[in-house]
């Protein structure tokens, strides 16, 4: 694929920034390679069909000055983020780091070893586990954590232990109140959407290089192996509970609708370490995650903060988190939860004085500048999340999609818009060139808007797809941002070669087995094409054997409705199975043995003839 070099104006701009940011301070280079013991003999970790499914060694390239294709400070946290292996972060708790997007963490107990957040795949994890074990000892696990529900906090459970040897040797499985119903929701009910643009997020169709994909910020990208779960046996409910595990106390703090909607923190006294999950990391994290999600509280996640240093700051010598490298000794991370705690409560306040003057989330997101004490901390750089669409995101939290100017409450849709204004500027061809003069003169976020225009007016129009593609290329390699930079590389890539799809599927079958009746039931209802059923009138009873539960299902106006407690007395059919067949069934399987039908059989396909499935190839940069 063609790629350019860098305009004079990003080469300029990134020459500002190594003169300006703090490249002095190294400090974050002597904590993340501080007890490094080892790390994979082959790099190269793969499924068992062979299908590599992480690569520590793809981002070999991460060394040295960053070239003009990538901002210097993101090189610099992408040569952080890519270290891997097996560290020490004081005797008897470790970390593995680089073998995913986050980190496992292992405590050690009595008698075996406790571990913390594992991984996104059951194949990272296993490799996680394994490099562990070849540095400390075969031990058994005798415990797991999971601080949120993330994918990548969770899905790799099954690469530690099977969940029958969990249940025979009952393993605590430690989690926040309400993790599963918030990870298997989030991954099912807005998943194919989610995914897709994850694959914009992460850049997991690109290339990995000084001209592609350079890291997440929050770590390296997302492995492609196999997740699941192992369902909690202990909920944390309530702040300052504890559970000793293997000898270990541990000491919680819960932090709901920060990162993750549940989310917790917890102290290791033994060993007077930290663990701060996602809402302590080496950089400035989401507020809204561009593939998509609720919008974050920064106001709560600020006041966690402030408890934490409250709850732990005189007992602890070491933090350490889902993500990045720890922070040695108690001064210093009183002072980072300090920082991290004023930068979220700085854009919480802030958004909210201008927000109260009259200025929109864009117009916000302009003005907003980041306080000179806390620019000059690498830890509050925008890697990941970042000001603009963080600020965006707290508008949106507050006052929604609409900023009260009443010629934006009912505009064309966007391809209808770019019609009328490529015929207001004079056609597709005069667009370009207005786009062109822009690249050419640097301002690329102009030519971006222009080409979008275009080329949702006239998908076909090469030479606007050509520039468009460039422009977003040049705004990539002059991105902070590691998942802009992913974003803006993805929009080019599919204008040069077409639609990638869904290179990463969140809604694994080990997931999605995790998914409540209601869950299911509610999945269903999201795909009632409407249009399609306002005609239907359909009643079917549904009886769950294996749970010996019985809900009543309607399909009226081109709505379902599920209610428990079966038998209104109109059912056109009742359908006796389990919940595992039922799941099969609305896969398509009607035959296969476990599917009692009394009644009307056509009534079943009447209601799976008008579900609309999710599109995982969506088109994102043209119509």
């Amino acid at each position: 694929m063609r790629q350019n070099d860098p305009i004079p104006a990003i080469a300029e701009a990134h020459a500002r920034h190594l003169a300006t940011l703090p490249f002095e301070d190294e400090r974050d280079f002597e904590d993340a390679d501080r007890g490094f013991l080892g790390t994979l003999a082959d790099p190269v970790i793969r499924d068992a069909d062979g299908a590599v499914v992480w690569d520590a060694s793809s981002y070999g390239f991460l060394e040295g000055q960053a070239p003009t294709t990538v901002h210097p400070s993101l090189w610099r946290q992408s040569t952080l983020a890519a270290r891997h292996g097996l560290y020490e972060v004081v005797e008897g708790l470790y970390q593995v780091r680089g073998l995913d997007l986050s980190v496992m963490s292992l405590i050690e107990g009595d008698t075996g070893v406790i571990v913390v957040d594992p991984l996104i795949s059951k194949e990272t994890a296993a490799a996680a586990l394994a490099l562990y074990r070849e540095h400390r000892g075969d031990r058994a696990v005798t415990g797991m954590v999971y601080t949120h529900s993330h994918l990548d906090h969770f899905g790799g459970a099954l690469g530690i232990i099977t969940a029958e040897e969990a249940a025979a040797r009952r393993v605590p499985i430690i989690a926040p109140e309400g993790l599963v119903a918030h990870a298997v929701a989030e991954n099912v009910y807005a998943g194919t959407a989610m995914a897709r643009r994850a694959g914009y997020m992460y850049g997991a169709a690109l290339a990995r290089g000084p001209r592609g994909q350079v890291g997440a910020g929050l770590g390296q990208t997302t492995s492609t192996g196999h997740p699941g779960i192992i369902p909690p046996t202990h909920d944390v409910t309530t702040t300052g509970q504890t559970v000793t595990v293997d000898g270990v106390e541990l000491e919680f703090q819960m932090a709901p609708g920060t990162e993750a909607p549940a989310e917790l923190h917890f102290l290791v006294p033994r060993y007077a370490a930290l663990c701060m999950a996602e809402n302590v990391t080496h950089n400035l994290h989401n507020l809204l995650t561009l593939r998509g999600a609720l919008v974050r509280d920064p106001n709560v996640w600020a006041s966690y903060l402030t408890e934490a240093i409250r709850l732990f700051g005189d007992r602890a010598d070491v933090m350490f988190a889902s993500h990045h490298w720890p922070t040695w000794g108690r001064d210093r991370l009183v002072e980072y939860l300090g920082l991290q705690r004023d930068l979220y409560k700085y854009l919480h306040d802030q958004t909210l004085r201008m927000l109260n003057k009259g200025l929109t989330g864009a117009e916000i997101a302009e003005e907003m500048t980041v306080p000179p004490a806390l620019e000059r901390v690498w830890g509050t750089h925008g890697y990941y999340g970042s000001v603009s669409h963080n600020v965006k995101a707290i508008y949106q939290r507050y006052l929604g999609w609409f900023d009260g100017n009443p010629a934006r409450l009912w505009p064309h849709p966007p391809q209808a818009l770019a019609e009328r204004y490529v015929a207001a500027i004079g056609g597709v061809d005069r667009v370009v060139a207005l786009a062109r003069a822009a690249y050419d003169g640097g301002d690329l976020r102009w030519a971006a808007t222009l080409l979008d225009h275009a080329v949702f007016a006239s998908p076909d129009h090469a030479a606007a797809r050509e520039l468009y593609a460039d422009t977003l290329e040049q705004l990539a390699y002059g991105s902070e941002n590691g998942t802009w930079r992913s974003f803006y590389l993805s929009g080019a890539t599919e204008l040069r070669e077409g639609s990638f799809g869904t290179p990463v599927a969140t809604a694994a079958p080990d997931l999605v087995a995790q998914l409540s009746p209601e869950q299911i039931f509610d999945a269903i209802a999201i795909t009632v094409d409407g249009p399609r059923a306002w005609d239907l009138d359909l009643a079917i009873d549904v009886v769950l054997t294996d749970l010996d539960r019985a809900f009543h299902l309607t399909l009226r106006h081109g709505v379902m409705v599920a209610v428990e407690g079966g038998a209104a007395g109109d059912a056109g059919v009742t359908l006796a199975l389990t919940k595992p067949r039922l799941l099969a069934v609305l896969a398509g399987d009607l035959d296969s043995p476990g599917l009692d039908i009394t009644g009307d059989p056509a009534v079943l396909p009447q209601l799976l003839g008008v579900l609309d499935p999710g599109d995982p190839g969506f088109e994102i940069v043209v119509p």
